[in-house]
């Protein structure tokens, strides 16, 4: 156990996916998992353990924030030994062409905060998430027919519908690198998975974008991502 995570070892799967919102978590535990136990409550930050179509899984939440995601997936990583981690989450769009809860996959993601300089004495502000997991989720997405859009996204100190100047921010970042979207999360995970030798993987569904003028509700948020949630927990069966 740890100060956030009252699990016992043993309680966690080898597989984890991590929404960051407890509630999604909740919701997913409920409606798609087979025997699902809850086995963590603190700070309410839910973890259910149990079953889809035979593969045991973790649903645990990571709450907002590369900080947040970088204490829960280091914790699942190093104490409780869980090999992969496919984060579920939602971003907003930087490609005129995605819509609405389009599925999106992360295949680089830059940052320009200092989550690995403080952490690992790192100046590192971009990193890959693992090329193996990306394989199965998009051939998992070919086999059931789930439109996926797979592009180097940024991972964000701030909502990026916030801030002051997104322009001045978007030229900041390397020229060359060519983000379809923006989340907030993905770097922290990617990086404790590299630099504890695990597997990780971010998807996100568009909930917002600077080329559309509706905005996913936060209802819409917690249950309109069933296509998603689908996806990752398929894509778990076949690791």
């Amino acid at each position: 156990m740890t100060p956030h995570n009252e699990a016992k070892k043993e309680d966690i799967a080898k597989i984890v996916i991590t929404p960051g919102d407890p509630l999604r978590a909740k919701y997913i535990a409920e409606n798609f998992l087979e025997n699902a136990v809850l086995v963590n409550s603190v700070r309410a930050m839910y973890a259910y353990t149990g079953y889809y179509h035979g593969t045991r899984v973790t649903v645990m939440a990571s709450g907002m924030g590369m900080p947040s995601m970088g204490i829960y997936s280091y914790e699942l990583f190093k104490i409780y030994d869980v090999d992969y981690i496919i984060r579920i989450g939602s971003c907003g769009a930087y490609d005129p062409k995605l819509s609405l809860f389009d599925i999106v996959l992360s295949e680089t993601c830059f940052s320009e905060g200092n989550y690995a300089l403080t952490f690992n004495n790192d100046n590192c502000h971009l990193v890959d998430s693992d090329k193996e997991l990306n394989s199965i989720i998009m051939q998992t997405a070919q086999e059931k027919n789930i439109p996926l859009v797979a592009g180097n996204t940024l991972c964000t100190d701030s909502v990026d519908f916030y801030m002051t100047d997104v322009k001045q921010f978007l030229r900041r970042i390397p020229q060359d690198f060519h983000p379809i979207s923006a989340e907030m999360e993905a770097f922290s995970l990617f990086y404790n998975a590299q630099l504890l030798h695990k597997k990780a993987s971010c998807l996100m569904s568009v909930v917002d974008s600077q080329y559309i003028d509706k905005v996913a509700t936060a209802e819409e948020r917690q249950t309109g991502l069933n296509q998603m949630i689908t996806l990752a927990l398929e894509s778990a069966t076949h690791i």
